[in-house]
């Protein structure tokens, strides 16, 4: 399908201009008609969680979550459409094998395959469009070029190897502990250390969600931990979602103005974690931006070079805001300003939307946490839920993303080595060391007396390789002399039977029940302490 072709097959341009590889089309719409029926379609997830792979197009995509958890999963905005669809790009794969890509080159976009064509759309206004067909490695090459001309880039530093808390402690975290963990990792530069760049304290630190100050776990404070972590030759990195908060905390009661309102005045909802419902800071309200700015400067002088920031979608959800800016372009806005007063530390943005996360952040959670799991009968069969902690989940998403690498770093998520407290087979902790080792971006969250003998040196190992890596197909990739086909790991989960979809119902309806989540979380966290008490740090 030549370039001319695709001018003549679209309808809808204001505008269409030959370029490198396709076609500039500029319009509120566009619409490419197909040949033939696709046969496969790639979803464009919203945010870092959200589904993006390949799908075949008579395999449906449910969404059996209930409105209090669809933020995490998948743009709201679109989350009961079932025709195949995503944000910003999509491409479709005809019989004969021949792929035909939609991108916008702008934010508030979305793309779908509506009948017999591929459609595009802006939200507001008009916007530019990328068009192409051919080999799917060139077009996505050629895309990430037109999306740095426009959103920038030249934030990529130093790939990191970072230790984090999370996988293997939770929010179960105090001062102790971390201080014994960071004395078994060994100074990073001894023959016995474990080379870690990045100390990074998770979720468990702050007093609650949108209280960002240290609780009575941590009595030196985040800045004397900080010290400490520095002592080993490593940098300090910190954890928070600075957009969410909750009932219990101080801002939600002391500045409801700042939060994100819907038409009616009502709090927009942003999902339920933490035993409570989330809501958002509205990223236009002056006092708001002012208050993230303050947080992040805070951080910063507390010593922490490191700053993930999670749960970011919030920021951009569809709602009334104090100024009425697009609702992506509003999160830019606020990402932006955190940026900005972070200065020169690395930020990693995660559960972000990713589009607008592009030129403002050094790294990107280009898919949904990994887990001691591999998949799951409620989660994949029941509730069709492709955006949970699982390692099929993270290996899926990443790879389709990995097109990003020449904007922003790629952060898989972590890695496991130790044989304690997960369920994964060698060969699935074989295949997430291949797809770090692909990234260039390493994590970890085992701890160290956790690790054997073997499994440390196989640790150590890890993070000081750096093999030569090149792709050799869709799933395929040559890594130094041995090649890894990540195809059998990544695959869609058979359509789910009557009756799981009638179970899925009934599971997905007790999920807006906010006492059943909260001693949902109550058996994780007594799960946790039990793993904890039988594997002491």
């Amino acid at each position: 399908m030549t370039d001319n072709i695709l001018v003549q097959i679209s309808t809808g341009a204001e505008k269409s201009t030959i370029t490198k590889g396709g076609v500039l089309f500029t319009g509120p719409r566009i619409t490419l008609s197909l040949p033939s029926a696709p046969v496969s379609y790639l979803y464009s997830g919203w945010q870092s969680w959200s589904l993006t792979a390949w799908v075949n197009t008579d395999r449906p995509i449910r969404r059996m979550l209930p409105p209090n958890q669809r933020p995490r999963v998948a743009d709201p905005e679109y989350v009961n459409e079932l025709r195949p669809n995503g944000s910003w790009y999509g491409a479709v794969e005809l019989p004969a094998g021949q792929m035909l890509f939609l991108g916008a080159l702008g934010l508030e976009s979305h793309v779908m395959l509506d009948g017999p064509s591929l459609a595009g759309w802006y939200e507001t206004g008009n916007g530019e469009w990328f068009a192409a067909s051919g080999d799917e490695t060139e077009f996505m090459k050629r895309y990430a070029e037109l999306l740095g001309e426009r959103l920038g880039g030249g934030h990529i530093k130093a790939s990191p190897r970072v230790w984090l808390s999370w996988y293997s402690l939770n929010s179960e975290i105090h001062e102790p502990q971390l201080l014994k963990i960071l004395s078994d990792l060994g100074p990073i530069d001894s023959a016995e250390g474990l080379p870690f760049d990045i100390f990074q304290i998770d979720d468990g630190w702050q007093v609650g969600i949108g209280d960002w100050e240290p609780n009575s776990k941590f009595p030196a404070g985040m800045d004397g931990l900080a010290g400490r972590i520095k002592e080993t030759g490593r940098k300090a990195g910190l954890w928070l979602a600075p957009l969410l908060v909750v009932p219990s905390s101080r801002v939600y009661r002391e500045h409801r103005d700042w939060l994100l309102h819907d038409g009616k005045g009502k709090l927009v909802p942003a999902g339920f974690n933490w035993g409570e419902p989330l809501h958002a800071l509205d990223t236009t309200h002056p006092a708001a931006l002012d208050w993230l700015a303050a947080l992040m400067k805070r951080i910063r002088g507390w010593g922490y070079d490191y700053a993930k920031l999670d749960f970011l979608y919030g920021g951009a959800l569809p709602g009334k805001r104090y100024n009425e800016l697009p609702r992506e372009t509003a999160y830019r806005n606020g990402l932006r300003v955190m940026r900005e007063a972070l200065g020169d530390a690395y930020l990693l943005t995660c559960g972000t939307p990713i589009l607008p996360s592009i030129g403002l952040c050094d790294g990107i959670r280009v898919g949904p946490d990994v887990a001691g799991t591999f998949s799951t009968h409620l989660f994949d069969d029941l509730l069709e839920n492709f955006a949970t902690p699982g390692a099929r989940n993270a290996l899926r998403t990443t790879l389709n993303r990995l097109w990003l690498r020449s904007l922003v770093e790629t952060d898989p998520d972590v890695v496991y080595f130790s044989s304690c407290a997960n369920d994964l087979t060698p060969e699935q902790k074989s295949v997430l060391h291949d797809l770090a080792q692909i990234c260039n971006f390493k994590g970890s969250s085992d701890i160290p007396t956790w690790l054997t003998r073997s499994e440390r040196s196989a640790l150590r190992g890890f993070l000081e390789s750096k093999p030569e890596v090149r792709r050799t197909g869709r799933t395929v990739y040559q890594i130094d002399d041995r090649q890894r086909d990540f195809g059998p790991h990544i695959g869609m989960p058979a359509v789910p039977s009557t009756l799981n979809n009638l179970l899925g119902g009934v599971v997905g309806g007790l999920a807006t029940i906010p006492a059943l989540l909260k001693l949902f979380d109550q058996l994780g966290k007594y799960s946790l302490k039990k793993t904890l008490k039988r594997n002491p740090v």
